[in-house]
């Protein structure tokens, strides 16, 4: 008989390992225990030579699917021999953290939901080992029930039956609960429960009114997707007349009705994550067009929470829908609602109904949205399904810091060691609500992560609020550039640590130099960065106005660039009055309100506005986006179409004194006389992208001469057009290139908190 000791380290909380270990501890006749230390699982093992060979095999091979082993330190002893295998009480020991992220609903859980026969039938909480809440319930660490919001309600015996025994499915599961013991479903407002508030909303909804729906990580708002009225309704209510809405499909069946799934979108929109992901709408839909207008594509999940799907499936008369608008439920830059305190006082105009039931949400948690790019996931915002989970680098770091994140698409990340936990999306920092609640995550991140950080990484814009709090901590605060961060981050989740040529490119960011950056190339690494290159320099006028407005930045471009017929031009464009296009000039002349700029972000704003695409964008990247779906139609209709290039190299690039310049201005003239002379929209959008990737892969050509390096990072939010970052991908890789891409950290500013971070444990380490 021998005895190890097994520590199991990696995703191993809150997805039935415990139990897992127990079970084939059981099959193998091994005795001993398993325990929980927070930090990992320890296993003590005793049993024959042969018996534990194939526990351990079992254990590597076999572990269940939401987990994940990064380590495993397997270690003889002597110990008194053990008369059974048990799950011992938990511990909590210092050590390495890992969370789990919130799991949808698995399919036997389903399963059960809809058979008449389970005594979990029509559950709208119903969950088990292997599927339901983590984060947004929990505490602190360990993963046990007392530390979790489910810790208010006493299991009943039969669901205490099940949490205690090992041949259940529900063995250890700390959220286990049942119509007689869990939390209950209610209007706010209104006396209905369980039953009948679920069919209530359900009418309600097909009577084409709003509902909030009160899910696993907050509150979203919900409507009949196929039913205009309800949807231009729900638009006028919260103000957003263009941006699209995200909806929830019934099931596979109703999504390939209504869209086009690619390979590989198919497991991960059906799998334990349920993100909603980006897909082509078909031509004949029973979507309605203001689901998301002017835009070919439509942000889609599945249900991946009980009552979710009990609003699609109920056992009464309602003949329902398969398309609900599932938006977050808040005010337009405040986060998303997660009580009936936040609803009532933020979004009960919005809504006919409030669903919601009286398990408490510890944190907010929206959904996670991802594009797809090359047949792999492109994030655009990382959080429920994903986050905390962290990413391990190779280096050799100690210490433990705090990056704050960016101001907009606000995420936060602590990094402990080689561990870097990025948070769930927070928000945008413009409403004080979003601020507060960045303080609020932080302080529950550091506690479940057991973290004290020493040293906290913010922009370094002097005006943002992310700085504010940064510098309200107490702690030494290191401020990192926009874009440097951006390229660390891609380097980060690619866990690349040597030079890079980081190309950037993005909407705004405080540069060294006093000028707004955006369309940098940059030589970088963890430790430092030095700027090599950028677009044509502009001066942007309009202060923040100019973010929404394009055509201001069309107007100062060509007053540059036409100087005495800029008028004739302008007023052929139709980009403003007469007025107002002299008041524009009047700012340039005196450089009034006015900032050198080096924005990509603005020149797709302003390219938008001079091909007529869009001239002001009512939600930040509407332009762009409007811009990249022009250039996509003429792909399509011109499937073979021969890449046309503007110009060579050496008129692309303009060496300057100290940094090269991509001549953007040119390309911008050559657009700006193309749309006077008649030319068709959607082939100069084309173009654009296609120049402008040109561009970029001439200037990391210039780059690698200047370097030697020939590793490209690209990363900023302009490299969430897919179109461009297929485009400069392709050619850098004929160029002898490796590219860095993004896969399931953000491009755009969700993702500066792991670059700010890592920049942060680097500088540490010196």
């Amino acid at each position: 008989m021998s005895s190890l000791i097994i520590r199991v380290y990696g995703i191993v909380q809150g997805v039935g390992f415990r139990p897992f270990i127990s079970r084939i501890a059981d099959r193998f006749g091994i005795k001993g225990g398993v325990a929980n230390k927070g930090s990992y699982v320890e296993v003590h093992a005793q049993g024959t030579d042969k018996a534990l060979h194939a526990f351990l095999e079992a254990l590597q091979n076999e572990s269940p699917e939401r987990s994940a082993i990064l380590k495993i330190d397997v270690n003889k002893t002597d110990e008194k021999a053990a008369e059974s295998f048990k799950i011992v009480e938990s511990e909590k020991e210092s050590g390495d953290i890992f969370i789990s992220p919130d799991i949808a609903t698995c399919d036997k859980c389903k399963r059960e939901l809809f058979d008449r026969n389970n005594r979990r039938y029509l559950h709208p909480f119903i969950n088990c080992t292997a599927c339901g809440p983590r984060l947004t319930i929990l505490d602190s660490m360990p993963y046990d029930r007392v530390r979790t919001s489910m810790g208010e309600f006493p299991m009943c015996p039969a669901c205490e039956y099940e949490y205690t025994h090992a041949e259940t499915r529900r063995y250890d599961a700390q959220p286990v609960c049942c119509n007689d013991c869990g939390p209950q479903v209610y209007l706010l407002g209104r006396l209905e429960r369980g039953a009948d508030a679920i069919t209530y909303t359900r009418r309600a909804i097909m009577d084409g009114k709003i509902a909030a729906v009160k899910g696993i990580g907050g509150f979203h708002l919900c409507c009949d997707a196929s039913n205009k009225k309800a949807v231009d309704r729900l638009r006028t209510l919260k103000n957003r007349p263009m941006k699209p809405f995200a909806v929830m499909l019934r099931d596979l069946d109703t999504v390939k009705r209504e869209c086009v799934i690619l390979p590989g979108q198919e497991k991960i929109l059906d799998g334990p994550q349920k993100p909603i992901i980006l897909l082509k709408k078909r031509l004949v839909s029973c979507l309605c067009t203001q689901i998301a207008p002017d835009n070919p594509m439509v942000g889609v999940m599945l249900p991946y929470a009980p009552i979710q799907m009990l609003l699609f499936d109920y056992d009464d008369d309602v003949q329902m829908t398969d398309c609900l608008v599932m938006t977050s439920g808040n005010v337009s830059g405040a986060p998303i609602c997660r009580n009936d305190e936040d609803v009532l006082h933020e979004i009960s105009g919005f809504c006919d109904v409030v669903l919601s039931h009286d398990r408490k949400i510890r944190m907010r948690v929206d959904d996670s949205v991802m594009d797809f790019l090359q047949g792999k996931p492109y994030m655009i915002r990382r959080s429920r399904g994903y986050a905390p989970l962290p990413f391990m680098l190779s280096g050799d770091f100690h210490g433990q810091v705090l990056g704050i994140g960016g101001e907009l698409k606000n995420t936060f990340c602590i990094g402990k060691n080689r561990l870097f936990y990025p948070s769930p999306y927070v928000g945008d920092m413009v409403d004080i609500r979003t601020v507060c609640a960045l303080r609020e995550s932080i302080e529950r991140m550091e506690t479940l992560l057991e973290a004290k950080p020493q040293i906290v990484a913010c922009d370094m814009h002097p005006r943002y609020n992310t700085t504010a709090v940064a510098e309200e901590l107490g702690l030494p605060v290191m401020k990192i550039q926009h874009h440097y961060a951006h390229i660390v981050s891609c380097m980060a989740e690619n866990d690349y640590a040597d030079d890079v040529i980081g190309v950037s490119f993005d909407g705004t960011g405080y540069g060294t130099d006093g000028t707004i950056w955006g369309g940098e190339f940059l030589k970088s690494s963890y430790g430092e960065f030095e700027r090599l290159g950028s677009i044509r320099p502009f001066l942007q006028i309009g202060g923040d106005a100019s973010a929404r407005e394009g055509w201001r930045i069309a107007v100062s471009m060509i007053y540059a660039l036409y100087r005495d017929k800029a008028t004739d031009v302008i007023s052929a464009l139709g980009l403003c009055s007469q007025n107002m296009m002299h008041v524009q000039m009047t700012m340039v002349d005196k450089k009034i309100n006015s900032v050198v700029s080096t924005s990509a972000g603005r020149l797709f704003d302003a390219v938008s506005a001079i091909l007529g695409v869009r001239k002001v964008s009512t939600f930040e990247g509407e332009a762009s986006m409007a811009l990249q779906f022009a250039a996509e139609t003429y792909c399509e209709r011109h499937p073979d179409i021969s890449k046309k290039v503007f110009g060579a190299a050496d008129r692309i690039l303009v060496s300057g004194k100290n940094r090269f310049v991509l001549c953007t201005d040119e390309l911008v003239k050559y657009l700006t006389d193309s749309v006077l002379s008649g030319g068709d929209t959607q082939e100069l959008a084309y173009i654009f992208h296609d120049v402008l990737a040109e561009m970029i892969a001439a200037g990391c050509e210039k780059a690698r001469t200047v370097t030697g390096l020939d590793v490209c990072a690209l990363s900023g939010g302009v490299f969430q057009n897919r179109l461009l970052t297929e485009m400069c991908a392709s050619r850098l890789r004929k160029r002898g290139f490796t590219v860095l891409l993004h896969s399931l950290i953000p491009p755009n500013d969700g993702g500066i908190s792991l670059g700010q971070a890592v920049a942060a444990m680097y500088r540490l380490n010196q």
